[in-house]
Parts: C-alpha cells; structure tokens; sequence
C-alpha cells in the first residue's frame, strides 16, 4: 500500500498537470479569433503651438477620438490598455513617439466610444523641429488576457499636418 503523502502528491501533480493544459488550450483558442477594430480621430483645434524658453516645440491639441474595439474582447481578455500617440519624423530620429492619450479599457460594455478631450500628456519635441510637420495618430492597443501571452497591435492614420508658424 502507498502511504498518505505519496497519494495525495499524485492527486496534486494530476490536478496541476490537468490545469495547465486547459490554460494552454484556453490560451490557443484565442488564436482562433480575429479582431477588426476601428478608430477614428479628428483633430479640432490646435490649442496653442508655441517655442518653451529651453527651445523646444510644444503642441496642445483639441481631439474628438471614437472607436469601436468590441471585436478585441474574448472570454479570455481580462482588460485592454488602449493610447492614442503622434508619431512623426525628424532628421536625428526616424521615428518620434509621443502618447497624447491613454485609458483601461475594462470591459467590451466599454469597449465602444467617443471622447472629447485635450491631449492628456504634453506634445513636446525635443528642439524645434515641429512647425509644419507631417504626422501620423496611431492608436496602440495591448490586450492583456486572463491566462496566455499579450498581444499587442494599432491603426496607423495619416494625414495630419502642424501650422508652419507658432501660435
């Protein structure tokens, strides 16, 4: 006969061994769904475009952002982190980055909507580099399941131009 301990450490290993394929199982259903997310962002107004003292660009910015992310909720999703960024180019960097807006989305109930609002964080450029430069809104979106890895994708929306003088 086996003692005690020696049944229980099978019933244990047993039971653990069985959560962690249907994690794994759960984890690749996921794979199976394919999102198709929308977003839309217009600019207002341009707040003020002003030169700081330290000769750096600064932007504030009136913006009308709506999207529907519904499609990225799945059983599995636990909350989707959703920003909104200004990505341009300069000729020191190919690629400029800069968050205006952010939010947890907790739920696909909240997963659809329209806010007005200024830019969150502060449209600073590094220098003065900003007057009349094109640019692109991505909104960037990271799901963050309950079990299994991350998953991470955006929108891309060109278009966008800066004044050519400060205001």
């Amino acid at each position: 006969m086996h003692s005690f301990g020696y049944r229980a450490n099978a019933l244990v290993t047993f039971a653990v061994t069985i959560l962690a394929l249907m994690c794994g199982m759960a984890s690749l259903s996921d794979n199976f769904n394919s999102p198709s997310p929308s977003a839309q962002v217009q600019v207002l107004n341009i707040n003020w475009f002003q030169k700081q003292p330290n000769a750096n660009d600064e932007v504030s910015m009136t913006l009308n952002i709506s999207a529907d992310l519904q499609s990225l909720f799945t059983w599995n999703t636990k909350q989707v982190f959703v920003f909104l960024a200004a990505e341009y180019e300069t000729p020191k960097n190919s690629l400029n980055q800069i968050s205006l807006w952010d939010a947890i989305i907790p739920s696909k109930e909240h997963a659809k909507f329209w806010i007005h609002t200024s830019n969150k964080y502060r449209f600073i450029d590094q220098g003065s580099n900003l007057r009349g430069k094109e640019y692109n809104l991505t909104m960037h979106w990271h799901i963050m399941p309950k079990t299994g890895k991350m998953l991470a994708d955006k929108i891309v929306m060109p278009g966008y131009r800066l004044p050519k003088e400060y205001r």
